[in-house]
């Protein structure tokens, strides 16, 4: 928890930069690249996130990489099911198991690289907005964009506590693990049974404070959130605009494109 996304949003040069536009750049790269039915325009998508995010936000290559090699293992993973599993046409390989052929076609390898290329394509938009723009700037653009008002504050008040509970948790944890809490299985799980059922009760309590805090201050059922106004420059909108042509020529010239 030393290094959060938000962390990185706050000290990001990005962060001085309009927040509509952010979103926008961000909307388009998820929509053209789940869009395409080539793997090249995803990957270039992607590409370009990434550097935007390691170049202009001044992220760490190595922290950046690491945050999307978390989820990118998942998709590999399921990428190689979906090799096996789908798909016709001309076989590259495979093998006999239990009487049963498994192999890998052309159609079923075009398939997976596809749903890699558009999921990572997606993932660097969106780590691209987060490490470009603090949560509660965020919020106050889908507050600003006409959300339901019960939507966006519900939506806050979780992202908050999400870490003021992993606070609560990882204290508790740390006072059982210096009483050996952890020292066998059984009482790693008698250990992490007490750990919910205190988490819970923490919860409940926290939630009653904040009840108790916010009719103190005389809530009325609409939380003011500050909205900084910054207006779009022009060298943004050349850039965005050089980017936009750029997905969109690759995503017209490879259209029809496949990997095998």
């Amino acid at each position: 928890m030393t290094h959060v996304l938000d962390d990185y949003a706050l000290n990001s040069p990005l962060r001085e930069k309009n927040n509509w536009l952010k979103l926008a750049i961000t909307i388009f790269g998820i929509l053209v690249g789940v869009s395409s039915n080539s793997p090249v325009p995803p990957f270039v998508i992607a590409l370009c996130m990434g550097i935007a995010t390691v170049h202009f936000s001044k992220v760490p290559v190595i922290f950046y990489l690491k945050i999307l090699a978390a989820p990118a293992g998942f998709v590999l993973v399921s990428s190689v099911i979906i090799a096996f599993l789908s798909g016709s046409g001309t076989e590259l390989f495979g093998f006999d198991i239990l009487g049963h052929r498994l192999g890998v076609d052309t159609a079923g390898l075009n398939l997976a690289i596809l749903v890699l290329a558009r999921t990572i394509s997606g993932m660097s938009c969106m780590f691209f907005l987060s490490l470009t723009t603090p949560m509660i700037e965020l919020f106050s653009v889908l507050k600003a964009a006409k959300l339901p008002d019960s939507f966006v504050e519900i939506a806050m008040m979780m992202y908050r506590y999400i870490f003021v509970f992993l606070d609560v948790a990882m204290d508790i944890k740390y006072a059982q693990t210096v009483r050996l809490g952890y020292r066998d299985f059984k009482t790693s799980f008698r250990s992490m049974v007490m750990l919910g059922a205190n988490l819970f009760i923490r919860s409940w309590e926290q939630g009653e404070k904040l009840y108790l805090s916010m009719n103190s201050r005389c809530y009325d059922g609409k939380l003011i959130m500050y909205d900084e106004k910054r207006p779009v420059k022009m060298p943004d909108i050349l850039l965005t605009g050089i980017y936009f042509v750029i997905v969109l020529s690759v995503f017209s010239l490879t259209r029809d494109m496949s990997f095998i």
